[in-house]
């Protein structure tokens, strides 16, 4: 898992655990959130971008990005269009929309669990996906 390994991610940006920020940010490339953030993180259109919410992070407030690390709190929806993971100590109090995802034993979600196969456009806040309805994946008839 990326957050264990912790390997071949750059972080171009921290927030220490001595910070708090109340306001959207919008980002590219790395971002490790060990402190509080209150408002939207949104990665660059165009960006490969990766959010990690450490044991020790808290964000209120959507994520949107194309890779996304949940160790932390988050109170919001995540939008994540390549791949999200939840480690052992995440806790999300909203929906998650993903494409790929690796959850761990031990976290937690508090709300709906939403897979998609399309995001159009990762910080466009009337962001279009298309939904996989899973009922009718398996379903012959």
């Amino acid at each position: 898992m990326w957050g264990n390994k912790g390997g071949n991610h750059h972080w171009d940006t921290v927030i220490s655990g001595k910070t708090k920020i109340t306001g959207d940010l919008h980002f590219c490339g790395g971002l490790h959130i060990d402190g509080y953030v209150k408002g939207n993180i949104i990665a660059d259109d165009e960006s490969n971008g990766v959010v990690r919410v450490s044991d020790r992070g808290h964000v209120e407030g959507e994520i949107r990005a194309p890779n996304v690390i949940v160790n932390g709190k988050v109170h919001g929806n995540v939008y994540s269009s390549k791949h999200l993971e939840l480690a052992k100590k995440a806790s999300v109090h909203g929906d998650v929309y993903y494409t790929v995802m690796e959850m761990v034993m031990g976290a937690e979600i508090n709300g709906q669990l939403k897979h998609t196969t399309e995001v159009k456009s990762v910080s466009n806040k009337t962001q279009s996906l298309k939904q996989v309805d899973v009922k009718s994946v398996g379903d012959n008839g």
